[in-house]
């Protein structure tokens, strides 16, 4: 993800309209614990206050105050197509609370059997086992929305609801990288027209003493005594407090040697043009944001490549149109680790040679702040540029670079270079390997001074412009039954559901099923889409096994379907140009979650000592529990290893990709609830359209038959008592499934010219927010998303012979979702009934790897021109009005004729928690089977 103009296929060498910087917000990092957020002001009902993450009402308030700061709501905003894009890394307090409470009965349970292995009654057993749960019960909390609670894409939805935002909403993690991959995806989508304001924000909390053990053994930290694996916070988390308070709190005190720093902030954009024309203030302008990514196999570090550094720099620059000796500030918001400041300096040295000494001054930013510390250096440079002072110097920063640096004087103003913009650049770089690089300028209002760029072209993820086609080269996938794609067509074909009882590796019975039993520590039903997680890597990677073993189960499986998608492709350098992997997935994964809990239940052994039911035991036979406890209750835990930290990113399934595959692509984890995997193609669909990615890798994978989902998803009523049957009469909701989709994407010409085998097109992805209800779906929502994706495309909806619909199982979701399509699919000159489907019914409801599993199944169902069968359906839902489409959904295969002068087409949607839409339109490819690609060219624009 770069706007170098010189990259291969991104068009001719011209600067992009600037983004105008019209709102800020910086929340005091050393009071985030204790600022009391009014969660009526923002419509929150109590009972859901309780189960809120305490990062949304901390973001919600960044909000406020950001919209406040660009004049809202005296200032018209253009709420209709104003996106909310989040920056989130590591597991949230809720998530870390949810894990510990699910954990909690297997561990009474092991503290009940060690009591009686060592002559406890069966009365004094039982009684500690009891004491404990009821000791920590209370302080874990525990509601029916807990599972939407801890979810990090609630935090945008939550945001687009409280101000009635109607754009997309998604989450992503990048590491240190994560803000500036939410500047860069804002950039891509406000040039491409598809939105016309974008609010982003990015917040970093000190969630879990794991993290700061996961640094250290990476060498990122040194812990001091009582940090990290070995040497657990005793306490369990904090209950959910009183409204306004919400959340589990840190662990980690305000020292400044710790390795995770805090902060929460905003900022809104908009083109500059649609600022200048609404008369906002405008802090400064962001004029290029690029992403260069290093892959390098092997455990997760920083890039110390200078030459990298350089070359992007520079590549940004030019596409900024200015060139270094333009530049009078620079702020490194890098991590200061040893080597990787070594590479910066190097870098800044070679980029600056020859200028006068003293001409750049040099600040320095808060890496460790991770997700946060791209945000909080843009908001720092923007102010200093619109108040014309440079930033107040940061204490403790390395060594200048060489005679052209210096460092700032407390308030010094910043002067005037000849008439000409103030300008600034920010550099950042992940411990995945990617380096980023902004280019800011000041505003200047006068109108000799403002930007000389060529106009960009404008529009007849208004609903949006009509982009280039992107071409799907590749596919793979594994869910249920289904190792591999041809497996996964197999099963489609057969009609038959691969949904069943999960075994009991993954649902302890005893501990956490009750048939027929609504409550919040059981789930009643112990049915599921069952995917095992790898035990060994792909044959054609050299994956250390403690490295392996340190990996999140998500991670496998991605590994796995990776070594699908890239099979028959050169190992070391499969994909020429840059690019962008973009893996749906949810923002705290098991990995983490699991090591945190474990570690608070590993310091409750003085706590177990001291129960009341334990008094009558001798203190030698309460030393031996507590040994036979820990005997019991070791868990095969990697030790703290280099490999501990990459196993608890997100976004570290994205980087496993491209650095094991020699992919220059900058990796990201994206979350939009159920629609991540779509949100994620957006993501990728975007960088190619704006020329800042020659490939990308998209998808989703997601591991949800396991007891934490399965508990959490029961206690709101969402699963169903038997097995998924979307549209069905007796359909009562959705069974969980595990699974990973991905995608190989080049633009469509490129892929014509490379000579690849088109698997399909993307002619359109549509997306937008309900802003109302986190839980319930809207009508209004859906459509809304699928009028944009029209909005991108020169054919109607009645040329569209296939919906592979969401299809939950809920009968409000399945009621809801086909009076949405009856909207937008009704009427015109339909050749036959729209036929209408949903993977769900085979494999599951796979979470953040949904619309992966959609999306493959439609690609397929195109290859092999066959319209795909429902599974489990036996009597169709009355309430479904499916002629007034028409539309007919049917139970086997049948063959997909293709309509005289036109490909055949087709539409995956996914919506999501939180009023999150996602809507794509599919062709086969035009040119395999003699059709003109001049409909498909003519319309695009291309790549700038």
């Amino acid at each position: 993800m770069t706007s170098d103009p010189q990259a291969r296929g991104a068009g001719p060498a011209r600067p992009g309209e600037p983004l105008a910087i019209v709102g800020l917000a910086e929340l005091d990092p050393d009071g985030l614990d204790d600022l009391v957020v009014d969660v009526a002001r923002f419509g929150i009902p109590p009972l859901q206050a309780r189960s809120m993450n305490r990062m949304q009402l901390l973001m919600l308030e960044a909000a406020r105050r950001c919209l406040a700061d660009a004049g809202h709501p005296g200032r018209p905003l253009p709420a209709e197509r104003t996106d909310v894009v989040t920056g989130l890394c590591f597991a949230l307090d809720r998530q870390h609370a949810n894990a510990v409470r699910v954990e909690l009965p297997w561990y009474a349970r092991e503290l009940e059997r060690a009591a009686t292995a060592v002559g406890a009654t069966p009365d004094e057993a039982a009684g500690a086992a009891a004491e404990l749960r009821g000791l920590l019960a209370p302080r874990l909390g525990g509601s029916p929305h807990d599972r939407v609670g801890e979810m990090a894409s609630t935090v945008p939805a939550r945001i687009a609801a409280a101000f009635k935002l109607h754009g997309r909403t998604l989450a992503v993690e990048s590491a240190e990288a994560t803000s500036f991959v939410a500047l860069a995806h804002a950039a891509d989508q406000l040039r491409a027209e598809t939105a016309d304001a974008v609010l982003v924000l990015a917040g970093q909390r000190r969630e879990s003493p794991f993290v700061a053990g996961a640094l250290g053994a990476k060498g990122l930290y040194d812990p001091r005594p009582g940090d990290g694996p070995g040497a657990a916070d005793p306490r369990a988390p904090a209950a959910p407090g009183t409204p306004g308070r919400t959340g589990t709190g840190p662990y980690l005190d305000a020292s400044p040697d710790r390795p995770v720093g805090e902060g929460v902030g905003a900022v809104l954009l908009k083109r500059l043009s649609t600022a200048v024309r609404d008369g906002d203030r405008v802090y400064a302008t962001v004029l290029d944001c690029a992403l260069r990514h290093e892959p390098r196999p092997g455990c997760f570090r920083h890039t110390y490549s200078a030459g990298l550094r350089q070359e992007t720099a520079a590549a940004s620059l030019r596409a900024a149109g200015a060139g270094p000796d333009t530049v009078q500030y620079v702020e490194c918001a890098g991590s200061s680790v040893p080597r990787e400041a070594a590479a910066e300096r190097e870098a800044l040295a070679r980029l600056h040679a020859g200028r006068a000494e003293g001409s750049v001054v040099l600040g320095a930013g808060d890496g460790r702040a991770f997700a946060h510390a791209g945000l909080a250096s843009l908001a720092r440079v923007a102010r200093a540029l619109h108040e014309r002072r440079y930033p107040a110097p940061r204490p403790g920063a390395g060594p200048l670079p060489g005679p052209p640096f210096r460092r700032a004087r407390a308030g010094e103003e910043w002067a005037a270079p000849g008439g000409a913009p103030r300008r600034a650049v920010v550099h950042g770089a992940s411990l995945t390997g990617t380096f980023c690089h902004l280019v800011l300028e000041e505003h200047l209002v006068l109108e000799e001074h403002r930007r000389r760029a060529p106009a960009v072209p404008r529009s007849r993820p208004r609903g949006g412009a009509r982009g280039v086609p992107v071409a799907v080269v590749g596919l793979g996938g594994r869910f249920a039954g289904a190792p591999d794609a041809a497996a996964f067509w197999r099963v489609v074909r057969s009609g038959r559901t691969r949904l069943g009882p999960v075994p009991r590796s993954v649902l302890d019975r005893e501990l956490y099923h009750s048939p027929g039993v609504l409550s919040l520590t059981h789930a009643y039903t112990d049915q599921g889409g069952h995917v095992p997680v790898p035990v060994e890597p792909p044959e054609d990677l050299a994956v250390l096994p403690p490295r392996y073993a340190a990996m999140d189960g998500a991670q496998r499986l991605a590994l796995a379907v990776a070594a699908e998608l890239f099979a028959g492709v050169p190992r070391r350098a499969p994909l020429a140009g840059r690019g962008v992997v973009a893996v749906g997935t949810t923002l705290g994964l098991t990995r983490e979650r699991r090591a945190h809990a474990e570690l608070v239940l590993s310091g409750l052994e003085d706590t177990v000592a001291a129960l009341p039911a334990l008094a009558g035991l001798s203190s030698l036979r309460r030393k031996k529990l507590v040994e036979r406890l820990r005997e019991r209750t070791a868990r095969a835990t990697a030790e703290p290893s280099p490999a501990l930290l990459d196993g608890c990113l997100a976004s570290g399934v994205a980087a496993l990709l491209a650095n094991e595959y020699g992919l220059c692509a900058v990796p990201l984890a994206v979350e939009a609830a159920c629609a991540s995997s779509l949100a994620a193609l957006d993501v990728a669909v975007a960088a190619l359209r704006a020329g800042t990615a020659d490939f990308a890798v998209a998808g989703g994978v997601e591991l949800a038959c396991t007891a934490r989902d399965m508990v959490l998803c029961s206690a709101l009523g969402l699963l169903s008592h038997s097995r998924n049957a979307p549209f069905d009469a007796a359909a009562d909701g959705f069974t969980p499934g595990d699974g990973c989709g991905l995608f190989l994407l080049k633009r469509y010409d490129d892929a014509r010219r490379d000579g690849d085998t088109v698997h399909g097109v993307i002619r359109a992805v549509g997306a937008s927010n309900d802003a109302k209800s986190l839980i319930a779906p809207d009508i209004a929502g859906q459509v809304r998303a699928m009028q944009r994706a029209f909005a991108q495309v020169d054919f109607e909806p009645c040329t569209v012979d296939y919906l592979e619909a969401h299809g939950t199982g809920t009968k409000v979701g399945d009621r809801v979702e086909i009076a949405a399509a009856a909207r937008l699919y009704a009427g015109g000159p339909r050749a036959g009934a729209l036929r209408i489907g949903s993977a769900k019914s085979f494999f599951g409801h796979t979470f953040a790897a949904a619309g992966s599993a959609g999306l493959l199944r439609t690609l397929l169902a195109l290859r092999a021109g066959t319209l795909p069968p429902n599974a489990l359906l036996r009597t169709l839902n009355p309430a479904l009005d499916l002629a007034a489409i028409p539309a007919e959904i049917a139970t086997r295969p049948e063959p997909w004729p293709r309509p005289p002068g036109r490909p055949r087409r087709a539409a995956v949607s996914s919506f999501g928690t939180g009023g999150i839409n996602y809507h794509v339109l599919v062709e086969e490819d035009p040119d395999r089977h003699g059709h003109t690609t001049g409909a498909i060219k003519e319309k695009g624009h291309g790549p700038r």
